[in-house]
């Protein structure tokens, strides 16, 4: 299928639609790489790893064995054996000895893919998938790995995983488990990365790339604001459609690094995998360490390419629920309608309005539980404040439902107040250092999800609320980092584990309510996006994107989230005026059309707002409705940037079969004396003829991708327009 191995030379060849990477043997048993990049008609030669000049293989030259490690290609190096560039893997062992190396024993090719116990991974079947596994052994620790490498026959994508059993008679201590480690040529590439804080989610920044290392990462506990489980390896001057890109993404939503590290030899090593920073694994004898899985991507057409890969990938073989390939419902949020300040009859005036304009769901957000009017008590007392809604939630929920709208609930289940009821009863739930007084962030602590009995807890805190009501959405939230990091339950020589526990418990706790309550709509969030990561999509089929609602912030927040993600996984609102972060004043219509390219819904209280900005709510709806399956299911692409060129954005969902387009332009700032600007149209078939709508001239595809059209010339800023293609 997609996997040739070729005995004599000991080389394997994987191969995705457009691309090929080669893995061989030296010395008959160093795992090299040989070759990542456009698709090949054959496996070349062993010689492609430089094992035959200077310094030879150890074999042939033992008394340079470490020059030939410093230099070597390898596909997982290990650690403290002559190779002094970043180990894929550490250890230590009792004798506090670091040393690994894994050395290759066998391989094994299947058809599918295997899933990975207790871990989120992408997923095929056997006419889709296949697998590579090779075995690799360090003898002397009695460590066996298996590197896994899945082929798709229908995205150019191979995804990789490790997993590493004790063998061995003795405990041993992982000190670090990069997931993946590629050794390539240094060409000239500049690294892409995302970084960001709160409300500024997700921004796109090349970097040169010099001798030693350049990283991102997050050691937050969470996949972060700050820093995204990703990088790129671009061409200087690769463009949104041309120029080779290698992608790497983590589907994991815990501490990462990635890496490139330039050796002296002008190779590049690229690594992804868990952050070894308070990472501390014991691997006792017979146990398995399985680590997340990485995605990697190789593409001539640029960042473009890229992106359409990846939102292929997720939407195929990521994403599970229900809703994946369907319209989600229209929703409004109460969040920044009410904040804490609603009750019964305040949601449900907010439903009926809503129910009027065409929306379909009222979401109940922070504040129903507990004695929460503000966001300094009560998480972990998930009992209903009947003082603000009488008769429960039943009787709320049965009430939006007469009025034609499903209800939605948010919840922050990992988190503590300090003033609850849950945390007088029981403080050692929280993560904390003995003697040390905890960091708080949003007045809250962070439950310890290590222990058994605060995990079931926190499932049977969510589960009892949805099975007392008819609840068709779940918010799940989180507002901090963790910090503090002891476990009241972990031994002392385990206390390295928690921060990957904790991420493992999120994965157990979501994929069991979605087991008990298949039907739900799932949407993650953590103070917008800090959790927004390949893991996490797993899941849910959309994540909240940033709190940050402004129609202009989400220009640049949701190119850089659109650069890796399907739109349709993208958390996305129409919001009040002045925006509630930056005090921005849009026109509605602008905040309509930015808010199509994702999950599309409300965050403001309808009952309040002007007459003429309600008027055209049932507008909007019908352009949902309208668009969403091309939005939803099409191919994107990147036309202009206002993060680059600050003064336009522009952006087109193109369908798979070519028949329709829709192009969104928005002016952000207007110029003074300037004509309209030109807009060429890429993904169109050059020999089809399309029409745009409002227009009687009818065009060929290859016209409007090159000739192009003339964008509307608007007076004032922060204007936008929706330009529909349609196949004649």
């Amino acid at each position: 299928m997609g996997i040739i191995y070729e005995e004599e030379r000991g080389i394997w060849k994987l191969d995705t639609p457009h691309t090929s990477y080669i893995i061989g043997i030296a010395d008959k048993q160093y795992i090299g790489h040989i070759y990542y990049g456009a698709r090949i008609r054959d496996c070349g030669g062993c010689s492609w790893m430089r094992t035959g000049e200077a310094p030879f293989v150890p074999s042939e030259n033992m008394r340079d064995k470490c020059s030939f490690m410093d230099s070597f290609p390898a596909e997982y190096p290990g650690n403290g054996v002559g190779d002094f560039r970043e180990s894929a893997v550490s250890v230590r062992d009792e004798a506090g000895n670091t040393a690994v190396q894994p050395l290759y024993t066998g391989y094994r090719i299947y058809a599918g893919k295997p899933s990975i116990p207790g871990l989120p991974a992408t997923f095929g079947g056997e006419d889709v998938c296949e697998t590579l596994e090779l075995s690799a052994r360090d003898e002397v620790l009695g460590l066996a790995f298996t590197l896994v490498y899945t082929v798709f026959s229908d995205v150019d994508v191979i995804t990789r995983s490790v997993r590493i059993t004790n063998e061995g008679e003795k405990p041993i201590a992982l000190t670090k488990v990069m997931t993946m480690s590629l050794d390539m040529d240094a060409e000239d590439y500049r690294m892409l990365t995302l970084h960001g804080s709160w409300a500024r989610e997700r921004r796109m920044e090349y970097r040169e790339i010099g001798y030693g290392k350049q990283s991102a990462g997050s050691v937050r506990g969470e996949s972060s604001h700050q820093e995204h489980p990703f990088l790129a390896l671009a061409e200087r001057g690769a463009t949104q459609e041309r120029g080779t890109v290698y992608g790497f993404h983590f589907v994991y939503s815990g501490n990462f690094l990635a890496q490139v590290e330039k050796s002296q030899f002008d190779s590049l090593r690229v690594q992804l995998g868990i952050h070894p920073q308070e990472f501390c694994w014991k691997l006792e004898q017979g146990q398995t360490f399985y680590a997340p899985e990485a995605v990697q991507t190789c593409t001539r057409e640029g960042l473009g390419g890229m992106s359409r890969t990846l939102h292929d990938l997720y939407r195929k073989h990521l994403i599970r629920s229900p809703y994946r390939n369907k319209k989600r419902p229209i929703l409004i949020n109460n969040w920044e309608a009410t904040y804490f300040d609603f009750d019964t009859e305040k949601l449900l005036a907010i439903a009926r309005e809503a129910k009027r304009c065409g929306i379909e769901m009222l979401v109940m957000d922070d504040g129903w539980f507990g004695r929460r009017n503000d966001d300094n008590t009560s998480l972990g007392d998930w009992q209903v404040n009947e003082e603000k809604l009488p008769g429960g939630l039943k009787r709320l929920a049965d009430e939006v439902n007469k009025i034609g709208l499903k209800f939605g609930i948010w919840f922050e289940p990992e988190m503590i107040s300090p003033d609850s009821e849950l945390y007088r009863s029981h403080p050692d739930w929280a993560i904390a250092l003995p003697g040390r007084k905890p960091c708080r962030a949003r007045n809250q602590y962070v439950l310890d999800l290590s222990r058994p009995e605060v995990t079931e807890y926190v499932y049977e805190a969510v589960a009892s609320v949805l099975r007392s009501a008819d609840i068709a959405y779940v918010k799940w939230d989180m507002n901090r980092q963790l910090t503090d990091l002891g476990s009241a339950f972990l031994e002392k020589d385990r206390q390295g584990e928690l921060m990957h526990r904790y991420v493992l418990a999120v994965y157990a706790l979501q994929e069991r309510l979605l087991a008990e309550f298949p039907e739900l709509l799932l949407e993650n969030c953590s103070g917008g996006g800090a959790r927004f990561d390949p893991g996490m999509l797993y899941y849910s089929p959309q994540i909240w994107c940033s709190d940050d609602t402004d129609a202009i912030e989400r220009l640049a927040i949701q190119e850089g989230t659109a650069l890796l993600y399907p739109l349709s996984a993208i958390g996305a609102h129409v919001s009040d005026c002045p925006n509630h972060t930056v005090g921005r004043i849009t026109p509605f219509a602008t905040r309509g059309h930015v808010a199509l390219a994702g999950t599309f819904g409300y965050e403001l209280d309808i009952t309040a707002i002007g007459e003429e900005e309600r008027k055209m709510i049932p507008e909007q709806v019908a352009l949902y409705h309208r668009y969403n399956d091309l939005v939803r299911e099409g191919d994107y692409y990147r036309i202009a940037s206002y993060r680059e060129n600050h003064s336009y954005d522009c952006y087109a969902v193109v369908a798979k079969d070519r028949s329709e387009a829709l192009v969104t332009y928005v002016q952000v700032l207007n110029r003074a004396n300037c004509r309209s600007r030109r807009i060429r149209i890429p993904g169109l078939a050059p020999e089809k003829r399309y029409r745009i709508e409002g227009q009687e001239a009818v065009y060929y595809g290859d016209t409007l991708q090159n000739a192009g059209i003339f964008a509307p010339l608007f007076r004032g800023d922060f204007q936008s327009a929706l330009i529909y293609i349609r196949e004649v």
